[in-house]
Order: C-alpha cells, then sequence, then structure tokens
C-alpha cells in the first residue's frame, strides 16, 4: 500500500491529527489494534476530560464537537487545591466579564470525545483506516516510512506519525529513546452522585498518603479519582458498591456530603513519559507517545490536542508549498514548537507531584506556605491562564 502519511493509533491525538488533514490532498492511512465497531462505539472507560477553551474551539474546528450531546457537557467554572487538614483553598478561576470564556472550561467523558471524534473522521476523503491491524515493523528513512503489519501487509509513505499511546512500540522500534517514570501509584475513578451542590467547582486535595480529585459533572454527581499506592487502591477497587461509597465518602471528608458509586470503578496504574525527541527521520511523536503527562493538572489531553493541530498545519503549509512533508524542516519546527509548549508543563507538573505527595516533615511543612505565597503572586494568575488556554 501507497500513501502519504501513516498514522499508527487511532485514540485522540491518531483521530484529531488525521481529521485535521482533510482537505489537504494528502493520502493518509490510519492503523489501529482495535475493530471498527469499537471505534465506532468506544467503551466507558470511567474517565473525564478537563477541556480547555482552546482545545473546544479545535474540535469545533474538527467538527467534533457537534457530535458531543450538550447534555452530557459539564461546565468548569472554578479550580481549588487543598493541602492536608489545613482550611486554607488556592482557588483558580477566570477573570470577571470573559464572555463566553466564562470558566476555565468544560469536563466531557473520554469515551464521548473517542466516539465524536471518530464520527467526523469516518468517511473522510483521502483516509484509509485499517482497524484490527498489529504493527510489527517501523522503519524510516530518507526514502520513506515503512510498516509491515502483523498479516504481512506492508504500507510506505513519506511520513509515519506515531500515536500509539504512552507505551508506543512505534516509538521503540524508531531507536526514540524515552523516560518512563512508573509512581508507583494506582488513579480509581468513580462516578458518584452526591447530596450537596458541587458549584462546578474541581478539587484536587492532598491529604496525608492520598490524593483526591472532585471533578463535578452535570447534576448532583462528580467524578472522584482517587490516588493510592498500587496495592491498597487494587483492594479498593473490588469493594462492592456500598463499601466503596462509604470509603469515598469518608477519604473525601463529605466536602460533596454522602456519595453513592454509579457503576463500577476502574484502575489506571501511574506511570508518566518524557520522549528524548518528538521527531526522527520522516517520523513525528503525538499525544502520549510524545508526552505522558501526570493527570494531576489533567492537561494530558489538551497537550495531545495541541500537539496534533500543530503538526497538521505544518504538514498542510509544507504539502501547499510543494515541500517535503517528511523532511527535517517542518519536523524539526514540530518539534521545538511543541517542545517549548509542554517542557514546563511537564516540569511543573512533576514538581508539584514530588511536594505535594511526599509526607516527609520537611515537605509537610512547606506545602501551606507555597500555597498561600501562590495565592499572593503572579504565580496563580499564570496558572489560570494555563488551565484555560493550554
Amino acid at each position: 500500500m501507497e500513501c502519504d502519511v501513516i498514522v499508527v493509533g487511532a485514540g485522540p491525538a491518531g483521530l484529531a491529527f488525521a481529521r485535521a488533514l482533510r482537505g489537504s490532498g494528502l493520502r493518509v492511512t490510519l492503523v489501529e489494534g482495535q475493530s471498527r465497531d469499537g471505534l465506532a462505539h468506544p467503551m466507558d472507560d470511567g474517565r473525564e476530560i478537563a477541556l480547555t477553551h482552546r482545545s473546544v474551539a479545535t474540535l469545533r474546528a474538527l467538527g467534533a464537537w457537534d457530535g458531543i450531546d450538550p447534555a452530557s457537557i459539564a461546565p468548569l467554572r472554578q479550580a481549588c487545591v487543598l493541602d492536608g487538614r489545613s482550611p486554607f483553598a488556592l482557588s483558580f478561576a477566570p477573570p470577571e466579564g470573559g464572555g463566553e470564556a466564562d470558566g476555565l472550561g468544560y469536563l466531557v467523558s473520554n469515551h464521548r470525545i473517542r466516539r465524536a471524534l471518530f464520527a467526523a473522521v469516518e468517511g473522510q476523503g483521502g483516509m484509509t483506516l485499517l482497524p484490527d491491524a498489529r504493527v510489527t515493523t517501523a522503519v524510516t528513512g530518507d526514502a520513506g516510512a515503512r510498516v509491515v503489519l502483523h498479516d504481512g501487509r506492508t504500507i510506505r509513505g513519506r511520513l509515519l506519525v506515531a500515536a500509539d499511546s504512552r507505551f508506543s512500540a512505534v516509538r521503540t522500534q524508531l531507536g526514540i529513546p524515552a523516560r518512563i517514570e512508573h509512581m508507583g501509584a494506582s488513579m480509581l475513578v468513580a462516578r458518584v452522585t452526591h447530596a450537596e451542590d458541587h458549584g462546578g467547582v474541581a478539587t484536587e486535595w492532598f491529604g496525608h498518603g492520598q490524593t483526591i480529585a472532585l471533578l463535578p459533572l452535570t447534576g448532583r454527581r462528580a467524578s472522584v479519582v482517587l490516588t493510592l499506592p498500587g496495592d491498597a487502591a487494587a483492594r479498593l477497587a473490588v469493594a462492592d458498591h456500598e463499601a466503596l461509597s462509604r470509603e469515598l465518602t469518608r477519604r473525601s471528608a463529605g466536602r460533596l456530603g454522602a456519595m453513592r458509586v454509579q457503576g463500577d470503578a476502574r484502575l489506571y496504574p501511574l506511570a508518566t513519559v518524557w520522549s528524548r525527541h518528538f521527531a526522527a527521520t520522516r517520523a513525528a511523536l503525538i499525544g502520549d507517545a510524545a508526552v505522558g503527562m501526570h493527570p494531576v493538572t489533567a492537561h494530558g489531553f489538551n497537550l495531545g490536542l495541541r500537539g496534533a493541530s500543530s503538526l497538521a498545519a505544518l504538514i498542510r503549509v509544507a504539502a501547499r508549498r510543494g515541500r517535503d512533508i517528511g523532511g527535517s524542516a517542518a519536523l524539526r519546527r514540530y518539534e521545538a514548537e511543541h517542545r517549548l509548549a509542554a517542557g514546563p508543563l511537564f516540569t511543573a507538573t512533576g514538581t508539584i507531584v514530588r511536594l505535594f505527595t511526599d509526607d516527609s516533615p520537611l515537605s509537610r511543612l512547606a506545602r501551606p506556605a507555597v500555597l498561600r505565597i501562590a495565592a499572593h503572586s503572579p504565580v496563580r494568575r499564570v496558572a489560570t491562564h494555563l488551565l484555560m488556554s493550554h
């Protein structure tokens, strides 16, 4: 098979990238291990995505935003950070009179975004979808890119884009090293109903031995994201609904009143990834294959969408000007732009996680002071801007 761009991975980043190339005249082949039915009707994985206004604008431009049921979209009006038993809360809210940008963004279920993106991409002119396909070989060189599938089919193109998760097999085959940090903790995710009104406020509470986030959904519903050491999280994940409801109410200190778990809890082991390079000869990494963020700042999806859009824009310009879409000029610029966008956020997130999850006496003394200093410095204004627009 011959094409211009080979994309491996039909997650949100891969789908968004493929969709962003519509009308470019480029032939795109999208390779994915899932079935077509699995892509069209993704299972609910329990995860809620905090979308910035920039990401919403991108999804709207891709034709995906209108494919999400408005009744399922929850406004994220404010966010606050708590530490231990301190009553002080560091709050983040947009400036008053922000018009359409009132609020920090929106919360939407991951599976709804994926379904809308696939619906936008399906049937797109110039795009070939290869579902149920596993990559066994991925190589690139000056002459082009070549991918061999498990059934022996070979795809050749001018550019290879890896969007196949933070544990990217394509990244490994291309010889691009990555710093992978397994956190030794897991994230338990559960949707709950609760007695009190959340007011559209997301709460991140760094307690001793745990981190818990309460993400406001529509009505008196929330997504509880509880981070614990791996073994403790695994034990809690198999508790029955009554026991888990009581435990989540207790661990959240009853901030939203009594909770009742809706549906099954999901468990996700935590690991962060930073690829040493985001591009190589006739290849680029997007989404989690490039940067796998810690979920504490809720920016992994937004960053992946931004990178996919950035790369697609550069490729479109190269194609329109008759230049080599897999040439080093476009790929070097993509890497520089995405490093500038991702690097400070990745570093800041790591610093926050290390400080606020370290239960040593020194760190526990420092945290309240850090929050109070941040509340009265430009840091809060900058952080709010990042939360809304990154």
